[in-house]
């Protein structure tokens, strides 16, 4: 694997193994965390869903009033871990959140379950609610308000990329002698190195 390292495009490694892992992995493939920053500096860590990884980063959805999406108006800053068990391959990444134009939003949210749409509506993501009762009542009176029509996407929902500036891949190997290679972003595009595992 030493001609990793020399590699312009790890994004595109990474959507291999994501490929790999959507036929071999028994849990979700798509399962992520992703780390923000708070106001404190703190971090903060969740998993996610990933919906796409391509040349524009790694893709999510969110509300941008959930902590997440308030912790990253305030700092675009993240980072994320990804592990494959099945195919044995870690990758993280760090970077900065860009949120996806309108059309993209709209297009993902259209492809959702009539549920997931009618849910995005009815919680208020990551703020107080005073029993699940209320988050029920706030789901029928989003499905009788959209009744017999499409459900819009809410304004506050949208969907982001992590562009990484960073990107670092974890291949298990026997012995706990893994193959680790880091690929930072340069004008030129990516440059990488072996790292020790």
């Amino acid at each position: 694997m030493d001609d990793l390292r020399d590699t312009r495009d790890p994004l595109s490694l990474c959507a291999e193994w994501f490929e790999r892992a959507k036929v071999a992995e028994p849990a979700d493939p798509t399962r992520f965390t992703l780390a923000t920053v708070g106001r404190d500096g703190a971090p903060s860590v969740r998993f996610l869903l990933l919906k796409s990884l391509d040349d524009r980063g790694f893709g999510f959805v969110t509300h941008h009033h959930s902590r997440k999406g308030e912790e990253l108006a305030h700092d675009p800053r993240a980072a994320l871990a990804i592990h494959w068990s099945s195919v044995d391959v870690q990758v993280r990444a760090e970077g900065r959140v860009e949120w996806a134009d309108d059309a993209l939003s709209d297009a993902y949210f259209a492809s959702r379950p009539r549920e997931s749409q009618l849910g995005a509506w009815a919680s208020p993501q990551s703020h107080p609610i005073e029993s699940r009762q209320v988050l029920l009542d706030r789901l029928a009176e989003a499905a009788a308000r959209f009744e017999g029509q499409p459900v819009p996407r809410p304004p506050t929902w949208g969907y982001g990329f992590l562009v990484p500036r960073v990107v670092e891949l974890w291949f298990g190997q026997p012995s706990r002698l893994h193959d680790r290679f880091r690929f930072e972003r340069t004008e030129d595009g990516f440059r990488g190195q072996r790292l020790s595992p």
